[in-house]
């Protein structure tokens, strides 16, 4: 039997099994489609969503749930899928077998962490969150990388010992809602900093929506119970920049189309893999609206993608918003004086 299992054969399931298998694990890599694991096995690589890396020996591509019984289960599915995902495993899991969940976002109709939704339906297994600035297409390819794991400290350590390598450097940290919330809400500031690429600015403005972006993150991610100094670290500055910024970030080629004035309906199709940072601005809006946060560039989001707002518009109405201090939380914690 394996003693590693990664449910998932997209991307970043495939990328992390190779991982994985590269350092030693003996790994079952689960999907969905027969037909598409026999090529893998038959090929030794995931031609459609990681092509150019070899598959490891040590890697079984497969469709058989029954390998689910492992030492770790890594769940790497759309945030949208979790759910079902968790049902369909459920009764193939070893007791007590961790549960590493990858996929970045929230549940839309509870407003759930998706680590919320794995204890609610696997209560006997410990639920951990890898999260931080680590496209598949590089791991894959072994590129130096440093990511967070995040659970109660002892789950988190035996993820640590499990999946670090040398390139592949896996710190801890026991604030499970500031790493979910960062995974999550920075996918709405890429799609807003590919709409300003779309639109022709430069980079000035991308720089801004970052910046500003993750004030907003930390913003909304304290207020439901995260730590303000995670939002500094790989699962919230760390993952902005480089989904912000990458050839390889879905989000952002999806707000470049967006900007070039293209349908949301079309760019998806386009794109051709998930954007999660579309589900989580209309999650991220709501919350904001919930919690009285301001949120003022999620909201800009929700209206480009949701009520049909032209994007030059959404930037005007950012750019003459009535003053503010930058760090309103400090002056109004009365720092100065």
């Amino acid at each position: 039997m394996p003693n590693v299992a990664v449910y998932g054969a997209g991307s970043w399931g495939s990328a992390l099994a190779v991982l994985l298998a590269n350092a030693g694990h003996q790994v079952a890599l689960i999907g969905r489609h027969p037909d598409e694991m026999e090529l893998m096995n038959k090929h030794r690589e995931n031609s459609r969503y990681l092509p150019g890396v070899a598959l490891p020996l040590g890697l079984l591509p497969t469709t058989d749930l029954a390998l689910l019984n492992a030492d770790l289960v890594v769940f790497s599915v759309p945030s949208h899928s979790v759910r079902q995902a968790a049902c369909l495993v459920r009764p193939y899991l070893r007791p007590g077998c961790i549960v590493v969940n990858t996929a970045k976002g929230l549940e839309e109709q509870t407003h759930l962490r998706l680590s919320e939704v794995l204890t609610e339906e696997l209560p006997q297994n410990p639920i951990a969150v890898l999260s931080g600035p680590s496209h598949a297409e590089e791991v894959g390819r072994d590129m130096p990388t440093t990511v967070v794991v995040a659970s109660d400290v002892g789950t988190a350590a035996i993820v640590q010992d499990l999946m670090m390598t040398p390139k592949f450097r896996v710190y801890t940290n026991p604030d499970v809602v500031g790493v979910e919330l960062g995974g999550a809400l920075k996918n709405v500031i890429a799609l807003c900093t590919g709409i300003a690429e779309g639109l022709g600015f430069g980079d000035n403005t991308k720089a801004a929506l970052m910046t500003r972006g993750l004030a907003e993150i930390a913003r909304l991610g304290v207020a439901l119970g995260g730590h303000p100094l995670t939002f500094a670290g790989l699962s919230g500055v760390g993952d902005l920049i480089v989904t912000c910024t990458s050839q390889h970030s879905r989000n952002r080629r999806a707000g470049v189309a967006l900007g070039q004035g293209k349908p949301l309906e079309t760019v998806l199709k386009e794109v051709g893999m998930v954007v999660e940072g579309v589900k989580a601005a209309r999650v991220a809006y709501q919350l904001s609206v919930e919690k009285d946060i301001s949120m003022p560039i999620t909201q800009q989001a929700y209206k480009v993608l949701f009520e049909g707002a032209d994007p030059k518009e959404a930037v005007a109405d950012l750019m003459m918003r009535g003053k503010r201090h930058e760090l309103e939380e400090v002056v109004e914690m009365s720092w100065l004086k």
